[in-house]
Formats: structure tokens, sequence, C-alpha cells
């Protein structure tokens, strides 16, 4: 059943700004422009690695407002600054708008924003929020009218590269570095531990000794360190289905002690993986899904209200 639309949300990037504010948030103000980074050559190609946006985590935290109906980025996606985001983009159904450097510095992304929301604004009635993912003091009076037309303006910019006017003109904000986590490690509990050497052992019962230390070998030889573009574990569902869990509690809206009601949890994981669904891995309901995950999951269950939180926020 589809849950009910008390808002909807619209994403604007202006991608350029991200991904030039990003690399001088790293590599030192106004490094993107001395070193020439938009050409991705030399060792800028190492250094705009080092500086990489995940616009995953800007997506997911957008999608804690409501659904996303409207995801756009523009740019000039011919630079290789910006061309090496574009898989990730498409794969998360957000809309490349094409800029052409016309002046040799500027590519009008801010008009070109502006314009869209606003039409997006008479022409969708049903868009609540805008999030306006920039830093750009330019886009003071889009926000401003986009309020005065009754919608609720979220900014998002980088550290250091943001105006404080551009701040004040939204009715929230939040910096890029303070987005919450959307690929947290996800420690295997002793029931996994244990059913994944099951899975491994062989039905030849003269390999089981060899099978188990098999598991604990790959175990240790796991790499410590996790890419925030990595994709998820379609291998073993359970799991993933587990990681989103942990993700939709972390970009959710909580109360003043972190709990989230499980109906909404719920829908927030629909929001982030359209194809989620409980009984599809192997639970007859969405409770005793969240049970598996006691050590980091804190269930509190009133009658039929359910609500949850993460552990380490208590």
């Amino acid at each position: 059943m589809a849950e009910p639309i008390d808002s909807r949300v619209a994403v604007y990037i202006d991608f350029d700004n991200i991904v030039i504010s990003q690399y001088d948030n790293v590599h030192g103000r106004g490094s993107f422009m001395k070193e020439r980074a938009r050409t991705g050559a030399g060792k800028t190609a190492a250094r705009l690695e080092e500086a990489t946006v995940n616009i995953g985590a800007v997506l997911d935290y957008a999608s804690s407002f409501g659904p996303v109906a409207i995801s756009r980025a523009y740019a000039d996606w011919a630079a290789p600054a910006n061309n090496r985001y574009q898989k990730q983009l498409v794969e998360r159904a957000v809309d490349l708008v094409q800029l052409f450097n016309t002046s040799g510095t500027k590519n009008g992304a801010d008009i070109r924003l502006a314009i869209d929301v606003v039409e997006d604004l008479f022409r969708l009635q049903d868009v609540t929020h805008i999030v306006i993912v920039a830093g750009d003091s330019d886009y003071i009076p889009l926000a401003q009218r986009a309020r005065r037309l009754g919608r609720t303006v979220i900014g998002i910019g980088v550290t250091g590269s943001t105006s404080g006017a551009f701040q004040s003109a939204v009715d929230e904000f939040s910096y890029y570095s303070d987005l919450p986590d959307t690929t947290p490690d996800l420690p295997d509990s002793p029931a996994e531990i244990e059913e994944e050497v099951a899975e491994t052992i062989p039905q030849d019962a003269d390999e089981v000794a060899a099978a188990v230390p098999a598991v604990s070998s790959r175990r240790a030889k796991a790499p410590a360190t996790k890419a925030a573009t990595a994709p998820a574990n379609t291998a073993d569902p359970k799991k993933a289905a587990r990681a989103l869990l942990l993700k939709a509690l972390r970009v959710s809206p909580t109360s003043d002690d972190g709990w989230v009601v499980a109906s909404a949890l719920k829908q927030q994981m629909k929001r982030l993986d359209a194809s989620f669904d409980e009984k599809k891995i192997g639970f007859k309901s969405f409770t005793d899904f969240v049970k598996t995950l006691n050590s980091q999951v804190e269930l509190k269950e009133d009658g039929q209200a359910r609500s949850l939180r993460l552990r380490d926020r208590v």
C-alpha cells in the first residue's frame, strides 16, 4: 500500500559549486582554480578522489523530509571533475542538466536552477520542500521567494564556502560534513557469524574442519575502510536490509531522545530503497526483522505502537 503523501521534496544541486567547494575545503581555499582541477589531469585526479562528494548522503538526507519528487544536478558534465559522478547520479535517478561554460569562468547554474525552481513551484503545487544544495549568496532571492510561496526551504552547503546570509535565508541549513553517515559499518552479530559458517560448511563431513577457518580467514582479510559510493551487498539480502535500516535511522527525524516511530522508519526505508520488503527476505513482520538487530537497535513496544532508536544514541 502506498504511504499517505503529506509532503513532497524537490532537490536542486549546483554541482559545480559543491565539487569546487569540497575540493577547496579538503585541499585549501582557492585550490580548485589554482590547480585547474576541473580537467582532472595529473595529480589533480588523485586529489579529486580525496575530495569526493557522496551524493547518496545528500539525497538520503533530503528524503528524510518526504518522498523526493524532483532531483536535478546542474553542471558542465563534459568536465572530468564532474563526469566521474554521472553513473552515481543516474543510478539515483537524478536528472543531469547540461550547462555549457560560455564565459570561461561561470556556467550560469544559479540562473538556470532558479528559473527551474520557480517554474516547478507554480506548476507543482504538491511540492512542499525545496532542497538547495549550494552555498552561493546568489540563491538568497530564490530562497526568499520559495518561502513567500509557502514552501519550506532547506539549504546544504560546504564548510568554508557557504554564505552566512544564505544560511539565514533558508528554513533549515546543514553543512555537507554534518549530514548523517549513509554507509555505516555493520558489525556481524553472533547469529550472523553462525549463519555464515553454516552456509560455508560443505555437505561432505570430512571438509567441515577446513570450512570454519575459511570463514575466519575471509573476515581477517576484509578491508578496514569503506568507499562512500560502494554498492549494496546484493549477495546477502538480509545483511543489505539491516544496513538499510541503520541508514534510515540515521537520516530520519527523531524525538529529543532519539526514538523513531516504526511505521515512519519503514516508509523512510522504502524511500531509500523502493524494493525493500521484509517478507521477501523471510520475515513475517517488520518487528520480527527489527529484532534481528537487537545489539544495535533498541525497540520500544507500547501496545500496538512501536518505536526504535540506535543504541549508540542512548
